[in-house]
């Protein structure tokens, strides 16, 4: 597995290694002993599947005060997605970090707890797959604004479906200090 890392300490892109032949192709989803290595030990608790449709965007999504982890593929299509520092007295609050996640090139994305994560379909559709350190809670779910002009994300899809949620979703300076991470050095 080949690990990228991005501007935001924890964030990392992973390519795994990917054995092919004119059969077809396999290779290791999720490998703890390899996360181990890394320094990051997650224990996964939910596993989502979304399917979406092209220019459709979900984001920036996060759970407060029960954070999720989130290792994060396509199964089919791509997307351009977003993992964004929203905890409190972070060095890097704030700052965002993007990466193309395909079915073809099979990398995933680990995004921390106390990361905001959303990602824009540029396929024709795609299907998301979404393994998470926590059980989803509604009332501790949350979200920021996609186009907040504070984050001043360059998505490259500005014309977005989206659904009510997202589209009312308060901008970072709105969301009270209680409903976002807190930085642990």
């Amino acid at each position: 597995m080949k690990v990228i890392e991005t501007g935001l300490p924890g964030c990392l892109i992973l390519e795994p290694r990917v054995f092919a032949d004119d059969r077809g192709f396999f290779f290791e989803a999720f490998n703890d002993d390899r996360l181990s290595a890394l320094g990051s030990v997650p224990v996964f608790r939910q596993g989502n599947v979304s399917l979406s449709k092209h220019r459709v965007l979900r984001g920036l999504h996060y759970q407060w005060p029960k954070p999720q982890g989130k290792l994060v593929s396509v199964l089919d299509g791509e997307v351009w997605d977003v993992a964004v520092d929203i905890r409190r007295g972070s060095p890097t609050f704030g700052r965002w970090t993007a990466a193309i996640l395909s079915s073809e090139n099979k990398r995933q994305l680990w995004i921390p707890e106390g990361f905001a994560h959303g990602f824009v379909t540029l396929s024709e559709r795609s299907i998301f797959s979404y393994l998470c350190t926590a059980t989803y809670d509604a009332a501790a779910d949350a979200g920021i604004r996609w186009n907040d002009a504070q984050l001043a994300i360059d998505w490259p899809i500005s014309d977005v479906a989206l659904s009510d949620k997202d589209a009312r979703a308060p901008f970072l300076d709105e969301v009270p200090e209680e409903r976002l991470p807190v930085y642990v050095p």
